[in-house]
């Protein structure tokens, strides 16, 4: 929980991804780290044999945080431990390790085989782990991701989308007062895109198309000559997502001088609960129970991980599992100690439940 690993230090997230490699190496795990590139931390994946051959399950975790380095001390409080990444998601990371531990020490196995994949870069849209995950997804019966519970406990059994597009008009420079006539302003064709773009939201839908960065001009007599903008938007289906799409490349030129370009930023796919997800759910839930936790429900999570890729692809995806807390990106980030014990046990019970015949596996 004390390394401290902002996405943007690849050498903190690969202490991280040693310390996991060395647990992992303790349940007499096979061990695949690829080196990481482009300014990021390595992708580690730890193979856990298991009692029945066969497509295996995913384990999914990030090793990265948002937090960077000195921005507070892990600390406990009564009932409450905090810490950078503790509840996103380090917590738990820590349980998903200790489930497995648990077994091992037990002499016992997963009923299936278990691939361990430690993420470097999810906190900023996995742009170099997104093709490995989507392999590994392929060749797995079912993901389970350690993301933090949402509501005081849910699992995630359905993610929306993230989509992104970056944005520039191009006009002509002049001076704003003695030859503002023959300036083509850059900020006002964007303004025009603006308002376009953000009168797609549809609160009753949970669209939500958001232009949150504008930049422009260079001085305020200077007709600006360039402007940036950054389009951020939740898209709960993939209904809405080609919606935005389609908008973005068919943004009507308001000044036939200045010209728009579009350029797609990184995003991640929504997922929409399946019967075999509906499966796994109810099959955890009523695990819970069993390890002393209330079924909480289940949920629709807004912000997004990992899972988005492994259930687009169609790959049923439990989410949500990680620890009960609040505050994530926050100072004040937190877990709810009293949480780890029985949401371990529940991990552990998935991992050997978990097989051909159950829950729709």
């Amino acid at each position: 929980m004390e390394i401290e690993s902002p996405t943007n230090d690849p050498a903190g997230v690969n202490r991280v991804a040693d310390h996991a490699e060395a647990l992992l190496r303790g349940l007499g795990a096979t061990i695949e780290r690829t080196p990481g590139h482009d300014g990021y931390g390595d992708i580690l994946v730890g193979r856990v044999p298991g009692t029945e051959d066969g497509p295996s399950l995913l384990l999914l975790g990030h090793m990265d945080t948002v937090h960077q380095r000195g921005s507070f001390a892990y600390r406990a409080d009564g009932d409450r431990a905090y810490g950078p990444g503790i509840y996103d998601m380090k917590g738990g990371n820590a349980m998903a390790f200790a489930a497995l531990q648990h077994l091992h020490a037990r002499g016992r196995r997963p009923r299936l085989p278990v691939s361990v994949m430690m993420i470097p870069d999810e906190e900023v849209g996995s742009p170099t782990s997104r093709a490995a995950i989507e392999a590994e997804a392929l060749r797995h019966r079912a993901a389970l991701v350690v993301e933090p519970s949402g509501e005081g406990g849910k699992f995630t059994v359905a993610r929306h989308g993230i989509a992104r597009w970056h944005l520039r008009t191009v006009g002509r420079p002049a001076h704003a007062g003695a030859y503002h006539a023959e300036g083509r302003s850059a900020v006002r064709e964007m303004a025009h895109h603006i308002l376009a773009l953000e009168a797609l939201t549809d609160h009753a839908r949970n669209f939500y198309v958001n232009i949150g960065i504008v930049q422009g001009g260079t001085h305020e007599n200077m007709v600006p000559a360039e402007c940036r903008a950054v389009c951020y938007a939740l898209v709960p289906r993939a209904a809405e997502e080609a919606e935005l799409r389609t908008a973005v490349h068919a943004l009507p030129q308001h000044d036939p001088d200045v010209a728009t370009e579009v350029t797609p930023g990184l995003g991640r796919p929504p997922f929409v609960k399946t019967a075999a997800i509906q499966a796994l759910y109810d099959h955890a839930a009523a695990l819970a129970a069993e390890c002393g936790l209330p079924s909480a429900g289940e949920r629709v999570a807004g912000g997004g991980s990992d899972g988005n890729f492994t259930g687009a692809l169609g790959v049923p995806t439990l989410d949500g599992l990680g620890v009960i807390g609040g505050g994530p990106h926050t100072r004040e980030e937190y877990v709810e100690l009293r949480c780890l014990v029985p949401r371990t046990r529940l991990l552990a019970r998935l991992f050997e439940t978990l097989g051909p015949g159950t829950a729709g596996l």
